[in-house]
């Protein structure tokens, strides 16, 4: 199985899941995005005020709650790529693309700079 294959598997089992309870009036882009954001800052919660040592070392509870949270994600990421009609699978491997021209391996090696700054 590729990944396009899963992304593909996991868009279908959720526009089944929101077909079956009527969602699909809620689910607009907007709301799609903002439930997103939502959960991205669930995810961030887990690691405020954590040193990166501890971020890195989660205890293994907090270490599932940040997997569902970041499954959230995922969801709210798939479906609305779904809604608005984008390959997400494509689209990540054209910004991967873009990416690698933006930080050639010897401009950023050991950087955090931005491309600009490189």
């Amino acid at each position: 199985m590729t990944p396009t294959d899963s992304l593909e598997t996991l868009r279908d089992a959720l526009r089944e899941f929101a077909a079956a309870r009527e969602w699909e009036q809620f689910h607009t882009p907007k709301n799609l995005a903002m439930a997103l954001s939502g959960e991205a800052g669930e995810v961030i919660e887990h690691f405020q005020w954590l040193t990166a040592e501890q971020s890195a070392a989660l205890p293994d509870g907090v270490r599932g709650e940040v997997a569902l949270e970041l499954a959230d994600v995922l969801l709210y990421l798939v479906r609305l790529a779904d809604v608005l009609g984008i390959d997400l699978a494509e689209a990540a491997r054209r910004k991967l693309a873009i990416n690698a021209e933006r930080y050639p391996v010897e401009a950023a090696r050991g950087r955090a700079d931005k491309y600009d700054r490189l």
